[in-house]
Order: C-alpha cells, then structure tokens, then sequence
C-alpha cells in the first residue's frame, strides 16, 4: 500500500501541523495553540512567514514590537490557560532570536509551555557568515541559538525538512506533558524553511491532546497517608500545580475536611479564595504572619505542586519543629523529592482525592484550627493597618489597597519583580483561581505589561490589571502599542519611586551604602523627570498621573469606562515596605569590609544561617 503524501515545504508543513493539534477544554475541542507571536526578518519572513499566511484564517498571527516582550505574551497565555492551551513565537536569527532567550528562561523555571521558533543559519552553510551569524572558532555547528539549549526543555535544530515530523511529535509531548512542561525551541535553518518534501498526510491529522494525571504509586500513597495521620500539626502548602491541574475545588474540600490550613506560593494564590477560613495566605520570605507562624510550628507539611523555592522555605530555615516532616505531592518527581521529602508522585488532584479517601474521618485538632484563624484575624488587622491610605506619600501597600478597593477580586491581577510581588502576595485579595499571575520564579523585570497581553487573549472577557514600578516600566514598555493596536484593553498601574527601589532596601538591609539604585544615588549630571504618562499616552494609552491614593482611586473608575489600555501613574516611597510578616532570607553578606554597618549585618546573617535547615 502507498502512502499518501502531500508536498509542502517544511515550513509549511510546521504550519499545517500546528492547526491540526487540538485540545478539550469545558467539554468543547478547541485548537492547542492560541496562535503565534512574529517578528519577521531573515531567518523566517520568506519560509515561516510565508507559511503562516497560508493558515491565518485557522491560525492567528500577531504582530508584536519585541521579541522578548512577545515571548513573555506566550508564556503568560499558557499560564492564564493553566498550560491546557500555549503559543508559538518566532524571530529572526541572530538578536531577534536571542531577544526570546529571557523568556525562555521564564517559562523554563515557571514549569510552563511555549514553543519558540527562532530562524537560524544556513544548513548548507554556502553563504557562511551569513548576516547576524555568531561563528564558533572551534565548532562548525554552532550558532546563536544554541543558546536556548539550557533553557529548553527540549531543543532541537532543524537542518533536513523531514527532520520536523518527529521533533514537532517529540515537541508536543514535552509541551503537554505535566511534569516535563516547559519550553521547546525547535531551531528552523532558513534554508531548509522553504525546502519542499513529500510529507505523510497522516502525520497532518487532528490529534486531541488531553491532560494526563498521574496515578501515585501504592506504597509511596500510604506512606504519605501514615505521615498525615501521625500529624498534630499539618499544613498544606498551595504551589502553582494546584492550579494547573484543576484542584482548587479539590484542595478546598480536603482543607475543610480534614481541618488543615492551607498557605501559598506566589504561582499557588488564588488557590483558595482570600477569604477563605483555612486560607494562612502567603507563606515564607512574603508570608503573612498567619501562614509563617504555623509553619514554624508545623510537624508536618504537604507540598502540593511546589518547586518549594528559597522564597517559599525562607532560605529552608522557616520549618524550626526538630520532628518536621515533607511529603512532596508533585508530578516531577525532581520536585516531589526536595529536602529529603516523602515523594508522592501524582496529579495534584488525584492525590488529594485519593488521600483525602483514605485518611476518611482524620481530622486535626480543635486547638490547632483554632490557632490558624486566631493567626488570620491578627493578619487582616495588620494588612488592613499598612493598605489603609494616608495623607504621606503613599507605600506599594497603599496602592495596593486603592487598586483592590476599586476593582475589588475579580480582577485578574499581573506583576512580576521588584518591591511589588512582595507586598501583593501578602496583601493582594485574591479571587477565583488564576486570578493572581505572578512571574516570581524568575522574577522577570519587563514581563508585566506584556504577560498582561498574553493574560488578556487567554481571558479576553475578564478585567486584566498590570501593577508595575518605574524600574520594570523601563525595561520593557512596547506591548502597551501592541495591546493598543490588538483592542485587547490593560489597566496598567505604574508605581515611580524613582529607581529600583526593592533593591535598594535590600542594599541597605546588607549594610551597604545607597548606591547606584535609586536615581537620586547614581553617577548623573541631571536628574531625569520621567513622564511616564505622557509615553505610554504616545503610544495609543489613555493615561493620567495621579497625585494620591484617593485621586488613584477616581482615576480607576473613571478608566473603567475607557474602551482602550489605560495607564495611571502614581509617585510612591521607595523606603516603605510592609514589617508586618516575612521571614529571614539568605542573601550573602561580605564576611571582610571596611564599613561597620555591613560588618553588622554579616553578624546578624551569620546568625540567620544557623537556623537553615540542610
């Protein structure tokens, strides 16, 4: 029998395949990828370019004004979709491709699916050096992309056409598989993009990818459950797996069945409602008191869909009970099995069900129940002390509680880096779940208002909020065009406090001297005056500098009626963070120095490592 076969070229083929990948979501199939971010140039406008015309009614592309910033765009769409649906982006060789390696490295660390497709070389290497091509002295097969390699979760370079069938099958299941989740670059070599191949048209046939969940091992299942049921003092630790798999109807009910507080990971908020009895908040070097007091005294703690990092642990010395135990609930088993925990291999919502089954009427004590919702009371009266406004220049917290005042939870809220994701996580009122979208794995300045992009095509008929300060503004801006130019409406927050203020209160939090992070402090003839509104207004925005916490507030409803991206700007002290909660964190002092204030804190972080946990 002969095979039937259809001439394409690859790039077309990469393109045919792509529309044919499908998914099911709330019972409806729907396609897998949400569509393709693109800058042309060499390296992909003749080949790729070409080939996505040929499909832009089944596959939308989109026009964006950075490579970084559109990569990020499709990172955060495979969030805001908890990874069920992703993205393709693709560049041009040399910068353009480059340009997307940040981004790489974001969804790479965030457990997250994007498929970047950078142009690359000439296969046949006849034009060498072609422009913008990076050329090994030592090794002929090198190029600029190889720099995505440790960033990938699988790359692969494409120097045959028929190369593309078992890298794109080899692509889609580490894009849709829970536990190798990640990035994929797939390398296109501009010349092999318009070479021509007879295809198989099987391998162009509609294929339904759904969640796997992972069933846990028996023995590992009652281990955890014999842990659980020795437990005076359990908590659950909420991590962004809970969201992933759809368990946050599932870990509500085993909460509140079993009496266990639950406390989040910055990827794991909104797990639970904020308002919920059992929900500690945030937990660790972010944590609200609540959640950080009961970890102290936790004998034991579920982790469930947690990369538990040092933010999460406080360095790994927020645990203090000598008897504590870690049961790693997790579908990566390098995850499941950090700091010596009792691995439980699984699906966040199998395993809870599944635990939630044989633990049957196990339930913790009334005096530790009630020691978690003494802890959430004293939270609120401090978080409600610091987002209250006051006649000052207003705090990060302050803004915080304008924002949440007048758009309330039901926002979807986005942030990244900075001051910001501190204070939010532990004060921002978190809704329905996905409703909070942090970036604080790699803590990406420049992904906020461009994750908000992505968020917003993922979820165009809900309210899409971007928080920001002045610092990550100027890193990264030109998706406010981009979201303008796509009618996909931002309400963009932007905090100046004049420089890089989180950093700054960490530098003077080591002992050093006010150096090179607020503006005021840094080598300048002029201080510049950035008016942030009117730039983001010459870009399409409706924008406005606000003057107070009661002005922001206005000015939120007012833009509420505005059909485009709207910016507001507000001035904010950059010495001001919230006291309430935290927990130490392990940033190395200098153990010599010249300065008595840094010799101080070297004394006081030598003190801190002894409560580190190895």
């Amino acid at each position: 029998m002969t095979q039937k076969t259809i001439r394409l070229t690859m790039a077309q083929a990469l393109a045919k395949f792509m529309t044919r990948q499908m998914t099911v979501i709330d019972g409806e199939t729907v396609p897998i990828f949400g569509g393709v971010f693109a800058i042309f140039g060499h390296g992909n406008v003749a080949g790729l370019g070409e080939a996505l015309y040929q499909v832009r009614d089944e596959l939308p592309t989109y026009r964006a004004h950075n490579e970084q910033g559109m990569a990020h765009a499709a990172v955060a769409f495979a969030k805001a979709s908890f990874r069920r649906r992703f993205m393709a982006a693709t560049s041009s060789i040399g910068p353009g491709a480059t340009n997307m390696v940040t981004a790489a490295a974001l969804a790479h660390v965030n457990r997250i699916p994007v498929l970047l497709l950078p142009g690359d070389v000439f296969a046949n290497r006849a034009p060498d050096p072609v422009l913008q091509q990076v050329e090994s002295f030592g090794d002929g097969t090198i190029s600029a992309n190889d720099v995505f390699r440790p960033v990938s979760r699988y790359f692969d370079r494409i120097t045959r056409p028929e190369q593309i069938i078992s890298a794109l099958n080899r692509a889609m299941q580490v894009l849709t598989d829970p536990a190798e989740c990640g990035p994929v670059t797939l390398s296109l070599c501009q010349d092999v993009q318009a070479e021509a191949y007879d295809y198989p048209e099987a391998f162009f046939a509609e294929r339904v990818w759904l969640q796997r969940r992972p069933m846990p091992d028996a023995n590992e299942l009652e281990a955890a459950v014999a842990a659980i049921r020795a437990s005076h003092k359990p908590v659950i630790i909420a991590g962004g797996g809970v969201l992933y798999s759809g368990a946050a109807e599932r870990l509500r009910a085993f909460a509140e069945r079993h009496g266990v507080p639950v406390m989040e990971t910055n990827a794991g908020k909104s797990s639970l409602p904020h308002d919920h009895p059992l929900n500690m908040g945030s937990v660790g070097v972010t944590g609200s008191s609540a959640s950080n007091l009961l970890a102290e005294q936790a004998d034991l703690v579920l982790a469930v869909g947690s990369r538990l990092q040092d933010f999460t642990t406080g360095s790994w010395a927020l645990f203090k009970a000598d008897d504590v135990r870690l049961v790693g609930l997790n579908t990566q088993a390098f995850d499941a099995y950090k700091h010596r925990a009792m691995p439980l291999i699984a699906d966040a919502k199998v395993g809870l069900d599944l635990l939630d089954g044989k633990l049957g009427s196990w339930r913790t004590s009334d005096t530790w129940q009630e020691t978690a919702r003494a802890g959430k009371a004293e939270w609120l009266t401090a978080a409600k002390a610091v987002t209250d406004p006051t006649n000052e220049m207003p705090s990060d917290a302050q803004v915080i509680g304008a924002v949440a005042r007048a758009k309330g939870s039901g926002v979807t809220l986005v942030c990244a880096s900075g001051g910001l994701p501190g204070e939010l996580h532990k004060l921002w009122p978190a809704g329905a779940p996905g409703s909070y979208h942090m970036d604080y794995g790699f803590s990406t300045m420049g992904y906020e208002i461009a994750g908000g992009l992505g968020v917003k095509l993922a979820k165009p008929h809900d309210e899409v909020v971007v928080m920001l300060g002045d610092g990550s503004y100027m890193m990264m801006n030109s998706e406010i065009a981009s979201s303008v130019q796509l009618g996909k409406k931002l309400t963009i927050v932007v905090l100046d406090n004049r420089g890089f203020g989180c950093i700054n209160r960490l530098q003077m939090a080591t002992g050093g001297a006010n150096f090179n992070n607020l503006l005021k402090d840094t080598k300048h003839e002029v201080l510049p005056e950035i008016d942030f509104a009117s730039h983001a207004a010459s870009m399409g925005a409706w924008a406005r500098k606000v003057f107070s916490v009661a002005e922001l507030e206005s000015a939120l409803r007012e833009a509420a009626a505005v059909e485009r991206t709207t910016v507001l700007v507000i001035d904010t002290d950059p010495l001001i963070a919230t006291e309430a909660g935290g927990h130490w964190w392990d940033v190395a002092v200098p153990e010599v120095s010249v300065r008595p204030s840094v010799n101080a804190a070297r004394r006081e972080y030598e003190e801190g490592l002894k409560g580190q946990r190895l």
